[in-house]
């Protein structure tokens, strides 16, 4: 969930900013600019005291462009120049979508880290600067939220974006909404603060089904019972092609008791042959880690502990991966 994943990255809303003054008691738009400009990880907005001492001319000159320009991931009045390549992009996931992808030459294909971009272009004007909030020439804020460490500028704030320095990271989502765990490596919704298994570096890794890297992952993110995570959309997609075990550990990925009560009906309707009465086999239980041994049946084997189907078999004549793939 990078600026996804119910994360948040607050931008600064609540601190009243300096207001730089010049003689006659006005703000001009270079002195709104500056004040702007050193709210850091900040919505380039000002407070209602602000806003009753800046001209009207000022105002508009930073609110120009707004929401009208930009890309396919953000909407921003600038755009930036990598310095791997030297080309302009409008973002730099259109430059790792341009620039990393299997219609490039394996040996050039590369992804700009966030961090890296140093030179910016204003989209109204086009002069080309270094990272920062508001254009020194135009006056214009090239995005209304920004974040100095990332190097990033929205001006859909509706996003709720913030900065974890957990994370390393802008978040969307709202800081309020989630809290960073630290053995997790990653931030989670506040409702799983005191709930949730913890995994070492559990969003540190690629999904299992898309192999997407999750930490820096725009898509959700669903923690699973297990502790491990996956995209919510890879997760819905196993689950419509009746796939409910954790694609690492084969835990079940949701409350599975009905599934089990129906195999219950299923395997007292389908009795075995005589000659299978007397034949036991061990299984493993993926949930809850127990071994037994069970009467063998075609269907399934249960697990004696915590009743669940989802265990496979691990000793006896006949010899299965997992006795439940439903």
């Amino acid at each position: 969930m990078e600026e996804a994943l119910g994360n948040h990255s607050v931008a600064i809303q609540h601190n009243k900013m300096e207001t730089p003054k010049n003689t006659n008691g006005k703000l001009n738009a270079l002195e709104i600019a500056s004040s702007c400009l050193q709210q850091s990880n900040a919505e380039c907005v000002q407070t209602e005291e602000v806003r009753d001492n800046v001209d009207t001319t000022a105002m508009e000159r930073l609110d120009k462009g707004f929401m009208e320009y930009g890309c396919s991931h953000y909407w921003r009045r600038c755009r930036i120049r990598a310095q791997c390549c030297n080309e302009i992009f409008d973002c730099r996931h259109c430059h790792n979508e341009a620039k990393n992808n299997i219609d490039v030459e394996r040996k050039l294909r590369h992804d700009l880290p966030r961090h890296e971009v140093q030179q910016v272009i204003c989209s109204l004007c086009g002069t080309e600067q270094e990272v920062r909030q508001v254009c020194i020439n135009c006056g214009v804020c090239m995005g209304k939220y920004f974040c100095e460490t990332c190097k990033l500028y929205d001006d859909d704030t509706s996003k709720e974006q913030y900065h974890c320095n957990g994370c390393g990271i802008c978040r969307i989502g709202g800081r309020e909404k989630f809290f960073h765990c630290y053995t997790c490596g990653c931030c989670y919704s506040i409702l799983l603060k005191n709930s949730h298994p913890c995994v070492e570096g559990a969003m540190h890794h690629d999904c299992p089904v898309c192999f997407e890297y999750l930490f820096e992952s725009r898509n959700d993110v669903s923690v699973l019972p297990c502790g491990h995570t996956i995209h919510k959309n890879c997760l819905k997609e196993m689950q419509e092609h009746l796939q409910y075990a954790c694609p690492l550990c084969s835990k079940s990925v949701c409350d599975m008791s009905k599934v089990w009560e129906m195999l219950d009906v299923e395997i007292a309707a389908i009795p075995m042959p005589e000659s299978y009465n007397n034949k036991k086999v061990w299984i493993l239980c993926n949930d809850c880690g127990v071994t037994s041994q069970v009467q063998f049946h075609v269907v399934a084997q249960k697990c004696l502990n915590c009743k669940s189907y989802n265990t496979r078999q691990t000793r006896g004549e006949t010899s299965t991966a997992s006795s439940f793939s439903r």
